[in-house]
């Protein structure tokens, strides 16, 4: 498993996030979190779904995701998922979670491609996953479509600034390594709040779709436009691979086989890959710093929830008793 203080931690978060959640409202507290960032296409969905080993997420053209989706991982004996919103019903079936997250979606924005801030919150339990809590933003988008306004790429780009302007947030940016790397739009987003890439792990997609005879072993080495955390190389399922239904274990196995055997990048293969990337983000709490985005809040935990500073008692009912899930502090089975 990984690092303790982040195991301890993340339930903490999760529970505020749910709460503020509950009353409508976004998580204005400096709460650490990880905003995945990226273009339209650049491979966020299935870096997500390689992480829970299941199909879950909305897919098709355009902007699929169009409401932050806080995905909470939660590692557990038994494979379920829960909406907030309709917090009575375990999902076992997760096609039920995709057609789930396209109806709410749909309840909020309605059916011809709107986007609000509004987060739906999603949490899995599942023996494959390390905990994480991730917010999945909808992708950069330049050109409106349907009954999007006209200034669709500002409006995105507000929400998803919103998310990774905090200094306790970690940005993954999400970008195609068959782009260059200067115009990828989630970096360039990651440097205006993070110039110094002190928070910022970039994640190179579709490393198997580069033109013969190139590859992207300067940028996962660190050397073209370096970050402190780096950047870590993934390889998805292809299209034909998702309509095939190709199992995800199989493809993290493929993942693997390609970074072993890949001249350019079997002396990192060991860093590279699904699993290292969420290993990495299950333990970034240790990595150097992050953790210390508790403090920006200059309420100690204790006192937090508690809610002394707050106008007297905690307003999502934080005092030994229930939460908007239920959760009980203890572990599900």
């Amino acid at each position: 498993m990984g690092n303790r203080g982040m195991e301890e931690l993340i339930p903490l978060v999760n529970r505020l996030q749910d709460a503020f959640a509950a009353l409508g409202q976004n998580c204005l507290l400096d709460l650490p979190q990880i905003a995945v960032v990226g273009g339209q296409s650049a491979g966020k969905s299935s870096v997500l779904e390689n992480f829970v080993g299941r199909d879950f997420l909305p897919r098709g053209s355009g902007i699929v995701t169009r409401r932050p989706l806080i995905l909470q991982l939660i590692f557990s004996k038994t494979e379920y998922a829960e909406f907030l919103h309709c917090k009575s019903k375990k999902f076992t079936d997760f096609d039920e979670v995709r057609q789930e997250i396209e109806a709410e979606t749909d309840r909020v924005t309605g059916t011809n491609k709107g986007i609000s801030p509004v987060p739906i919150n999603l949490r899995v339990y599942s023996p494959h996953v390390l905990n994480l809590t991730l917010i999945d933003l909808p992708g950069i988008t330049k050109v409106p479509v349907g009954d999007q306004p006209q200034d669709i790429e500002y409006q995105i780009r507000d929400m998803i600034l919103q998310f990774i302007g905090r200094e306790s947030s970690l940005i993954l940016a999400v970008t195609p390594a068959n782009m260059d790397l200067a115009n990828s739009d989630a970096l360039k987003m990651a440097k205006e709040v993070d110039p110094q890439g002190l928070r910022t792990i970039g994640v190179i997609t579709k490393l198997d779709l580069m033109d013969e005879g190139t590859d992207a072993r300067d940028v996962l080495e660190n050397k073209l436009l370096p970050l402190r955390r780096g950047y870590i190389g993934v390889v998805n399922r292809s299209q034909k691979d998702i309509d095939g239904k190709k199992d995800i274990q199989a493809a993290l196995a493929a993942e693997r086989k390609f970074f072993l055997s890949h001249p350019a990048y079997r002396h990192m293969a060991d860093r590279m890959g699904t699993p290292y990337l969420q290993k990495v983000l299950n333990q970034v709490g240790s990595l150097g710093g992050w953790d210390g985005g508790l403090c920006a809040m200059g309420l100690g935990w204790g006192a937090l929830l508690r809610g002394d500073g707050m106008g007297g008692s905690a307003p999502w009912g934080w005092d030994g008793g229930s939460d908007p899930w239920g959760w009980d502090g203890g572990k599900r089975p």
